[in-house]
């Protein structure tokens, strides 16, 4: 009688399986791409054409409003060289950048190591108090400075009379010597309280481990906070630094047209409000719209720079 061999049978749903798993792929593809699609054509719509189209018209000169437009090459940037006002709002960008910069991250890392790292009763309270400025309108935080500081009835003149000292009062908003620094006083308290919270989140996350450990070494709260809290939440204040250089040019414009408009004589102007000013109120759009490729350019570089000067190897606990 003849045997017949019987073979396993095939596994005949084997090329079918790569073939599926690739079908899956391609329909998470499609799935990914249908989420992204709107955000993408609206970054595109908002963001990407109005900048192109600022560089373009930066080559044009043209009131903004007539139908005769005409090509003037970089005559636009050449003029931006001659042009002391504009020098003026650069150096005053400049200024604030630094002194707003370093007073806000300085403070804001000093008060958040005091209310992470000592017991201060009401400490929520006063976490609420310093973050409440960041929630304002910056509209209303210039109406409310505008407010202390007037040369009348503000509350900062006011202050120095009860005081005795009248010596002391000044026109804050209307001398030019210390105008700008007025309006840098407003932006630090209205960031203040936002990077504060930030570093606090960031510290404590720190093991206290590590602080009990170099309490026995003898360290002071001043070495641990150098040794131990800034390199470990370096990271942190890497990005919310770069953050604040660009965010700052915004918020000095805010403040600046609201609270004084550039005046007096152009001594508290600031880049974007020059440019608002040349592009909607001088009928320059053009020359404006070179001044937007500055300020691009200006923030480009800034944060470049203060990227590469504060990289270092990231410590990890």
């Amino acid at each position: 009688m003849a045997t017949t061999t019987s073979t396993p049978p095939s596994d005949i749903s084997a090329p079918a399986r790569p073939a599926r798993r690739s079908a899956r792929r391609r329909g998470d593809g499609r799935f990914v791409l249908a989420c992204l699609l709107p955000a993408l054509v609206l970054f595109v719509l908002f963001m990407v054409v109005p900048t192109v189209n600022v560089f373009r018209m930066s080559f044009y000169t043209w009131s903004g409003f007539s139908p005769d437009m005409r090509f003037v090459g970089f005559d636009n940037f050449t003029r931006l060289f001659e042009d002391a006002q504009f020098v003026r709002a650069f150096q005053n960008t400049v200024a604030l950048l630094v002194v707003v910069t370093v007073v806000t991250m300085g403070m804001g890392l000093f008060l958040a190591a005091i209310m992470t790292r000592q017991r201060l009763r009401g400490r929520n309270f006063y976490r609420f108090v310093l973050y409440v400025p960041n929630v304002l309108s910056v509209v209303v935080i210039a109406a409310i400075f505008s407010a202390i500081y007037d040369q009348q009835n503000g509350l900062l003149n006011g202050t120095l009379r009860l005081l005795s000292l009248d010596g002391l009062q000044q026109v804050w908003l209307g001398n030019q010597e210390i105008v700008l620094w007025s309006v840098a006083i407003a932006m630090v308290w209205q960031s203040l309280g936002y990077y504060m919270v930030l570093y606090m989140s960031s510290m404590a996350s720190i093991p206290e481990e590590l602080y009990e450990a170099s309490g026995l070494d003898g360290a002071s709260p001043t070495r641990q906070f150098f040794s131990i809290t800034l390199p470990l939440i370096w990271q942190n204040l890497r990005t919310t630094l770069t953050f604040f250089v660009m965010s700052a040019v915004n918020l000095s414009f805010v403040l600046v047209r609201a609270m004084t408009g550039g005046g007096p004589d152009g001594s508290s102007e600031v880049l974007l409000s020059y440019m608002y000013k040349q592009a909607y109120t001088n009928s320059s759009y053009g020359y404006g719209m070179a001044i937007g490729v500055v300020i691009f350019a200006f923030s480009f570089l800034v944060s470049l720079l203060v990227s590469r000067a504060t990289r270092r190897e990231p410590l990890q606990f």
